[in-house]
């Protein structure tokens, strides 16, 4: 029979991890809650900024949009594979939760190492310098460092106080960003002076498609989408998570498709190509073309909304990977524990540290190149693990199997391997310093179990 428990030589004393897994998060998240979640983690900087480094090789604007057509099928293939999982196991951890289960749980702490240290914060790093930045923009105060750290701890505070709280707030910031992007894409349609630039395939568009041009801008248009796995690392929060996570998944990421593709397409119709060429404020620069001289600043707080959201639900599923790790492993047992409201305080408080760390120092965003690679592998072996749970475990319950199975899995699997194929021969040194990161994190496993076994 299987159990979600994970047999671990590096746990504690029986004791403390019955106490530890008797404490049950609440089931407090609905469909709409865990659907923006997806959403809002998905939407972030990658979308405001990708645009300008893909011009500056590609100017057609049909293989334009298909690189964020190809990107999000294949996170719409991925997000399939996660419903399954998620539903047939289901418990918070994402590919921690997943690998430890499907393959051993040496994977899964690796897994969960990376996520649970540079994973999570990076992005939100990321996200605190660029509304600092934009903030400081818009509304000319206040220093860009000092906003960065006070929104990060802001954010904190709304999910230590209780999941209601985090709840409403994550879906209110979602609600007011989906908004302000809708009218930016509606404004654009009526935008009278368009750029003479078609989205229909023209002669030459096949071997722009298959070019390496190509496949760079594929890299960061997956950035782009990262997040969409986001609700499957809260399931033990969530109301019938057999039902709503995949549903979630599914849904938030295929609203980010129609925005992202939509969004690019006002981008180019509405600003010449000559002014978006490696410019990373492509948001503001457009908004100027569309609104005229007060555009820059309206967008720039559209942006600042939205990374608001995308910080709050980086805050909110980060630290549900380290509580499950703290579950499992006597190694990092403080960290599984939660509050009175089922907050996993510890963990919050360890995330909101390492981001601070990274604000302060300014490194991270060397962290985010190398991240990828890691990040990509992790998710690979958790999508092929749906064809290998199939074959392990056919008579494992699932309330949700993949559509048309087995395409989704290998179709994520085949662009996930290119691009990792791609970064290591373009990017060897972060690769490999991805790669000695995971190692550090099957290190710290089996020194934990083998420290165990010395002590009894």
């Amino acid at each position: 029979m299987h159990s979600n428990a994970i047999v671990d030589p590096a746990m504690t004393n029986v004791a403390e991890v019955r106490s530890l897994k008797e404490s049950r998060p609440r089931r407090t998240i609905g469909f709409v809650t865990a659907s923006s979640i997806v959403i809002a983690n998905i939407i972030g900087t990658g979308i405001f900024t990708s645009l300008g480094f893909q011009v500056a090789e590609i100017q057609s604007g049909f293989a334009l949009l298909m690189l964020w057509i190809v990107g999000g099928i294949a996170a719409l293939c991925g997000a399939l594979c996660y419903g399954e999982l998620s539903a047939a196991l289901p418990r918070s951890g994402g590919e921690y939760h997943f690998l430890s289960q499907i393959y051993h749980p040496a994977l899964g702490f690796m897994a969960g190492f990376v996520s649970a240290t540079v994973g999570f914060a990076a992005p939100t790093a990321l996200a605190a310098m660029a509304f600092g930045k934009y903030f400081g923009g818009v509304f000319d105060l206040g220093s860009p460092v000092v906003l960065s750290f006070l929104v990060v701890w802001v954010v904190t505070v709304f999910h230590l106080w209780n999941l209601q709280v985090g709840s409403a707030f994550q879906n209110l910031s979602t609600l007011v960003k989906l908004l302000l992007i809708g009218v930016l894409i509606a404004a654009g349609f009526f935008f009278q002076s368009k750029q003479p630039i078609s989205f229909l395939p023209v002669s030459g568009d096949t071997s722009s498609i298959f070019s390496g041009a190509f496949a760079v801008a594929l890299v960061y248009v997956m950035y782009s989408y990262s997040g969409w796995n986001a609700a499957a690392y809260i399931t033990g929060e969530v109301k019938r998570p057999e039902k709503n996570v995949p549903r979630s998944l599914l849904v938030g990421t295929s609203i980010v498709i129609v925005i992202y593709v939509l969004l690019n397409a006002i981008f180019l119709a509405t600003t010449p190509i000559a002014e978006l060429k490696s410019q990373l404020e492509v948001a503001l620069i457009a908004g100027k073309h569309i609104f005229g001289p007060t555009g820059g600043r309206i967008v720039g707080a559209v942006i600042c909304l939205g990374l608001i959201s995308s910080i709050s639900s980086m805050t909110w599923i980060g630290p549900r990977v380290s509580m499950s790790m703290g579950e499992d492993h006597w190694l990092l047992r403080l960290l599984g524990r939660k509050n009175r409201d089922g907050v996993p305080t510890n963990a919050i408080v360890l995330q909101l540290l390492i981001i601070n760390l990274l604000l302060l120092t300014r490194s991270f965003e060397l962290v985010l190149v190398y991240i990828q690679f890691s990040l990509l592998l992790c998710s690979l072996l958790a999508v092929v693990g749906v064809i290998v749970l199939r074959s392990t475990q056919p008579t494992l319950p699932r309330p949700y199997r993949v559509w048309a199975y087995p395409l989704p899995p290998l179709v994520f699997a085949a662009v996930t391997i290119w691009m990792m194929i791609y970064l290591l021969r373009s990017n060897t040194t972060e690769s490999l310093a991805a790669l000695a990161t995971m190692l550090v994190g099957f290190l710290l496993y089996f020194f934990a179990g083998k420290r165990l076994r010395r002590s009894q």
